[in-house]
């Protein structure tokens, strides 16, 4: 009887993390992920929570900074929609509601929410110092909405706490006692904490990637970024050991972008975002090299 209740529950957990959701294949790279969460309930929530952000968010008053951004974003939008729409995956360009908004904050930093909801510090800007290194680090954060991570993540999620607890009730079964069960709580806790900080370093270098092809496709120079991303090393403060961190460190993350960069050249042909997204010809180029920005930020008061 013991060894009948051992196997239904295996059953049921393996049921519970492979069969639920659907499978999803990420863009240019063709990883398959498993996610139990849609598109549309994705952004929906994202809307409602970018939306609630922008209410309390100061928006820059550096009116030629925030065209900037606002005129990067739509490059990579259109390029990234142009690509899906001509490699089978038009029906994918529904989900974004593009926005791009530069907020007064000092920290360097942007993100993306599902659905390309972005938004772009002021601080960022002394960092990236010219339109193309701008064009890296967007790329970058709409990789993330293209690629789905915050849904997998998500979905990850949902699966480990099914898998404690479908492993907390197949070891009472068992007789475990109150303790030994806890004890083992505490150690796949532990276990799962550093697994997701694997799991977000991959979404990171998988982000990297992408980002510098989606710049590419939208006529930046992608090698622009080994430049910036030495720059961020130079003024980060973060020295956790990478295998603690949920990101590549800064010499990793370099050496993968140095790795992938014949592969973004390809997409690059100075030409237009649509153009260069379909990989065909156009008469209306985009010079090759980007004319650099000189970036003015007010300082927080």
């Amino acid at each position: 009887m013991m060894r009948a209740i051992k196997g239904l529950l295996l059953s049921l957990l393996t049921a519970v993390l492979v069969g639920c959701g659907t499978t999803k294949t990420v863009p240019i790279t063709g990883r398959q992920q498993n996610l139990l969460v849609t598109d549309g309930e994705m952004l929906s929530l994202s809307t409602q929570q970018y939306s609630e952000y922008m209410k309390t968010a100061k928006p820059s008053t550096n009116a030629a900074n925030t065209a900037m951004v606002k005129r990067v974003g739509q490059r990579l939008a259109t390029a990234v929609e142009t690509y899906l729409k001509n490699n089978g995956m038009a029906e994918d360009v529904q989900n974004y509601k593009w926005q791009f908004n530069l907020v007064q904050d000092q920290n360097v930093n942007a993100w993306c929410m599902p659905g390309g909801l972005i938004c772009v510090y002021e601080g960022l800007l002394p960092v990236t110092q010219d339109e193309a290194s701008l064009a890296i680090v967007m790329g970058h954060e709409i990789a993330h909405a293209v690629a789905r991570h915050s849904a997998e993540q998500y979905s990850t999620q949902v699966k480990q706490q099914y898998g404690m607890q479908a492993g907390t009730v197949l070891a009472s079964v068992l007789g475990a006692g109150g303790n030994t069960i806890a004890a083992g709580q505490t150690i796949l806790s532990q276990g799962l904490g550093l697994q997701n900080l694997h799991y977000s370093r991959n979404h990171e270098s998988e982000a990297d990637h992408l980002g510098i092809i989606f710049a590419a496709m939208a006529g930046y120079d992608p090698q622009v970024a080994v430049n910036f991303w030495q720059r961020m090393s130079a003024q980060s403060s973060n020295k956790t050991a990478e295998f603690l961190s949920s990101h590549p460190s800064d010499a990793t993350r370099i050496k993968q972008i140095q790795g992938w960069m014949p592969e973004a050249l390809k997409y690059y042909k100075g030409q237009s975002a649509s153009s260069s997204a379909s990989g065909k010809s156009s008469s209306s180029s985009i010079p090759k090299t980007t004319k650099t920005i000189h970036i003015s930020s007010k300082k927080k008061k």
